[in-house]
């Protein structure tokens, strides 16, 4: 009797040592990140997904002292880039950067490849922007009703980031049920290569988010025709919206965030968070943001939540009345 209450006490003992160290061991755990960080891009180069990629992973190098290295995987409206991080390592060490086409894909989409609201966690909410309707310069158009003219007698296209882009369905929208005009639409991987097309002549037309085009607004490279907000914005401020041309209004908008496989740590996405907070808090970043037409967007992880389940409901009653559906 005397040596099994020896032993027992030996274990309790143990037993006690190691709830009492625990503690210190996880305090002791390493911070996230203490590796460098992979900024998955879901677009091309040149869209809204690369441009505020590009001005919140500099500002979270800055902060964190650990590369964030910028990858653009652009095709099928963001959903290679989204497969990939969906399959990857759930440690916040490859993080996807998307659009609203996140939200639009799993309804436009018969098996984009991965589920959206169980496959990912949306990490935080960086920007937002209106889109934009723009021609090219020689197509002889100066307004929407000049396009719309136009369309009667002439075959025009619209270019875009992509099927199923924010973009795409606002330029649906706005020609297929506002104007009652056929102007088909074009998918390009990206923002970038829309406008480029538009700039060569490929096509007549393109609706992308707006800071993809700005400064080509401003040089005089395409001529703006209508934004998509409900009031005029700063960086554009002699474009008209979509209401003031004619048609009836509209509040569309693409935004961007940072998303994580869904079984990432929510110690990790909790820090990415709030590193992406502090980051739009930055008066420099804040006026970038500005200059090309975005605003800020932030908040907590499960306002996040709550914002992108909203806007995949919201965009798969436009997909469903547009009739889309991808294979």
């Amino acid at each position: 009797m005397l040596d099994l209450t020896r032993r027992l006490a030996t274990a309790a003992t143990v037993l006690a040592a190691t709830f009492a160290l625990a503690p210190v061991a996880q305090a002791q755990a390493p911070a996230y990140p203490t590796q460098p960080v992979r900024f998955l891009i879901a677009f091309a180069p040149a869209g809204p997904a690369d441009i505020i990629g590009r001005i919140v992973g500099l500002k979270l190098q800055q902060l964190w002292g650990q590369s964030v290295v910028i990858e653009n995987r652009g095709g099928a409206g963001g959903n290679i880039a989204a497969v990939q991080v969906a399959r990857g390592q759930p440690d916040g060490y490859t993080v996807l950067v998307s659009t609203s086409a996140f939200a639009v894909n799993p309804s436009l989409y018969k098996n984009p490849g991965y589920a959206g609201e169980t496959d990912f966690k949306v990490a935080g909410l960086a920007a937002t922007t209106p889109n934009l309707i723009v021609a090219a310069p020689d197509l002889g158009a100066k307004t929407l009703a000049d396009v719309i003219t136009l369309s009667k007698t002439k075959s025009l296209a619209f270019g875009s980031a992509g099927t199923g882009t924010t973009p795409h369905l606002s330029g649906e929208r706005i020609f297929r049920f506002l104007a009652k005009v056929d102007i088909p639409h074009a998918p390009f991987t990206g923002a970038g290569p829309a406008l480029n097309a538009v700039m060569g002549g490929h096509v007549a037309l393109a609706s992308v988010a707006m800071p993809a085009a700005t400064e080509l607004v401003k040089s005089g490279k395409v001529v703006p025709l209508a934004v998509t907000s409900a009031k005029r914005v700063e960086a554009l401020p002699d474009v008209p919206t979509v209401g003031e041309a004619g048609l009836e209004a509209v509040d569309d908008a693409t935004w961007v965030a940072l998303f994580v496989p869904a079984k990432t740590p929510q110690t990790v996405i909790d820090k990415l968070n709030a590193d992406l907070n502090t980051v739009l808090k930055d008066p420099d970043v804040k006026e970038q943001f500005a200059r090309i037409g975005f605003a800020a967007l932030g908040g907590s992880q499960a306002d996040a939540e709550r914002f992108v389940k909203a806007e995949i409901a919201k965009w798969g009653d436009v997909v469903n009345r547009i009739g889309l559906k991808i294979e």
